[in-house]
């Protein structure tokens, strides 16, 4: 789920925050429920809909990363398009409602004031996705879930050095079991010869920043007066004209001008692709949330993470240890204690108003 994680943020937040999405449909005002067969049904698809979009948006990046069909070394080129894709849609659709009758998008205009003011965020946001394609890049499909697991371990850590919040000890105990499952894994794919250095790098890079992404997002949605359509489009905008001095230090404007399928129709049609599923992982992890819950949410994001482990091992055809196995147990196990542990102290807050802020649920992005 690597390149939209910012609006997957934005809609959690709208999610848990009461902020209405105007591309979420809306409850029904007599507050009505649907029958629970078709209450059933409809979670269903919008669970499916959420693992199909987010594990084909995984496959489809690691084509495009690190395909030897493709031979396309241009990471940054792959990121900075997925995110013009990104803005192109927001501001297509904003266009595209302002002409017809449905006026639940807000309109775009470019503000340079704004842009500014969102900068430092859009900085964490590129090294976030750059992070995350590369950690993709340089690791397989099947070890991308353990590479990047350390989100959690650093959102227990920032909450407590950036915003003073303690953490329970359980959830701590949770975490425990995240970082042994993680270094056991590394250690497996040392063991198996498959392991790459820069990969887990990129990988402990990527889930920093998804947590300090998490942290900067809640500080400049004022700026854009709590909105996160504009949000995502001035994020989109400024990581696209950051992009261009990285790709040119980098040299990849001369990998691409010697890139025998540069002017392939196939390639543009995955590159777009790509781009599409980048911004729809926001909308139906937003569904997700709004029929079912931010804990269920985090529970359906495990389960789709070992799914997702499981396709890559049988796709790429790969034979792993058990201990291997473990490992990827263990980091989802830890998750899912951790996830488990929050909801039962939200639920403790909510019942009693006097605990302390620690005790809040955190939701995993």
């Amino acid at each position: 789920m690597s390149r939209s994680q910012l609006t997957r943020t934005g809609i959690l937040r709208m999610a848990l925050g009461g902020g209405a999405d105007p591309l979420l449909p809306a409850e029904d005002g007599g507050g009505r429920r649907a029958p629970f067969v078709l209450r059933a049904l409809r979670i269903a698809l919008v669970v499916s809909l959420y693992w199909f979009v987010s594990i084909t948006m995984v496959f489809l990046n690691k084509y495009l990363l690190d395909s030897p069909s493709l031979r396309l070394d241009a990471p940054l080129f792959v990121t900075f398009f997925q995110c013009a894709v990104t803005a192109a849609l927001c501001l297509g659709l904003s266009l595209g409602a302002a002409c017809g009758p449905c006026t639940a998008l807000p309109a775009l205009r470019l503000d340079p004031k704004v842009s500014r003011s969102v900068l430092p965020l859009s900085v964490v946001f590129i090294g976030m996705v750059t992070s995350n394609n590369l950690c993709l890049k340089h690791v397989g499909v099947a070890f991308y879930n353990v590479g990047r697991s350390l989100t959690t371990v650093f959102n227990v850590l920032l909450s407590y050095l950036l915003l003073k919040q303690t953490t329970s000890l359980y959830a701590l105990l949770a975490c425990g079991i995240i970082i042994g499952g993680f270094w056991l894994g590394v250690d497996q794919e040392g063991a198996e010869g498959t392991l790459s250095w820069t990969g887990i790098i990129f990988g402990i890079l990527a889930s920093l920043c998804v947590s300090l992404n998490a942290i900067y997002t809640k500080k400049v949605l004022p700026v854009v007066d709590g909105s996160i359509w504009h949000l995502t489009f001035y994020n989109n905008v400024n990581a696209c004209v950051l992009f261009l001095p990285l790709m040119m230090i980098t040299g990849e404007f001369h990998t691409l001008y010697h890139f025998d399928k540069l002017w392939s129709p196939s390639f543009w049609g995955m590159m777009t692709l790509g781009g599409v599923f980048g911004f729809a992982i926001g909308y139906v992890t937003g569904l997700q949330i709004k029929f079912t819950s931010p804990l269920t949410h985090n529970v359906s994001g495990t389960a789709k993470a070992c799914a997702q482990t499981v396709l890559a091992v049988v796709y790429f055809e790969e034979t792993k240890s058990l201990l291997w196995w473990t490992s990827n147990l263990m980091v989802l196990g830890g998750s899912f204690a951790y996830t488990w542990v929050k909801g039962l102290e939200m639920r403790k807050a909510q019942e009693d108003p006097n605990l302390k802020g620690s005790e809040k649920n955190e939701t995993g992005v």
